[in-house]
């Protein structure tokens, strides 16, 4: 088999199982499993794939550009948006994240809505002006300009004086094996110190995200309270499902 028809076919596995294990398919395919390593370095160094631990995962399309993103599955974004905005209440503080689908949450939420929104992300905090009766407290810190949020010391340090009724987080991958995942070690940091901040954390996540791997941990499915996804076929939702509630969008 040609390495060509070898990488067809292990990126066929990758879209009907969610998952490639160079054991198994060093095996199915009658090569060493070094030949299907050296495959999966290739396909992840052409951003085709994630590499893990005995193989592979779907690589997130969800890591290209802040502009780039904004063309990324807009409807099922949209539809997401709209169930997460339902979970900020009337008088209720929530860290919202930064990214194309909490800008989608603040225009979702009604423009009468009274409430304490925290972000990191000026482009966030922007979009709330329009909303008088919100109060926003934004975080400050070097600006990741990869995803328009602020990150580094001085954005953790301020995250550590917040505490939240929920947090509305963004990540790039979701995976019953690896978890929550984003593509910048940074970035998954200062997730973590919000997650830590709020009493219930919920994931925003769009189809393209769900069954998906980038390569920093966020935190586990199980430390949150659920997903929020329009995702319906994903051949990993089930999984998903299994350790923490998923909500339809």
């Amino acid at each position: 088999m040609l390495a060509a028809e070898r990488r067809a076919h292990l990126l066929d596995i990758l879209r009907r199982e969610g998952k490639v294990l160079a054991k198994d398919e060093a095996a199915r395919l009658g090569l060493s499993e070094d030949t299907v390593r050296r495959d999966l370095r290739e396909m992840a160094a052409d951003g085709l794939c994630q590499r893990v631990y005995g193989g592979a995962l779907p690589a997130s399309p969800a890591v290209a550009d802040y502009a780039g993103r904004q063309s990324v599955s807009v409807e099922g974004k949209r539809r997401v948006a709209r169930v997460a905005a339902g979970l900020i209440r009337p008088g209720a503080t929530a860290i919202l994240d930064g990214g194309t689908t909490a800008l989608e949450v603040v225009r979702s939420l009604p423009r009468d809505l009274s409430c304490t929104i925290v972000t990191h992300s000026p482009t966030v905090a922007a979009a709330l002006v329009d909303h008088p009766s919100a109060e926003v407290l934004i975080l400050g810190g070097r600006l990741f300009k990869h995803s328009a949020v602020a990150y580094g010391a001085v954005a953790f340090e301020a995250a550590q004086r917040v505490n939240a009724d929920v947090f509305l987080l963004g990540v790039t991958g979701i995976h019953p094996d690896t978890g929550l995942t984003t593509g910048d070690a940074e970035e998954a940091a200062i997730k973590r110190a919000l997650a830590a901040r709020a009493a219930e954390t919920y994931v925003l996540g769009s189809s393209e995200k769900v069954g998906a791997a980038s390569p920093f941990p966020v935190i586990s499915l199980e430390e949150t309270v659920g997903v929020i996804t329009d995702a319906s076929d994903s051949p990993t939702l089930s999984r998903i499902g299994a350790k923490t509630a998923v909500l339809t969008a």
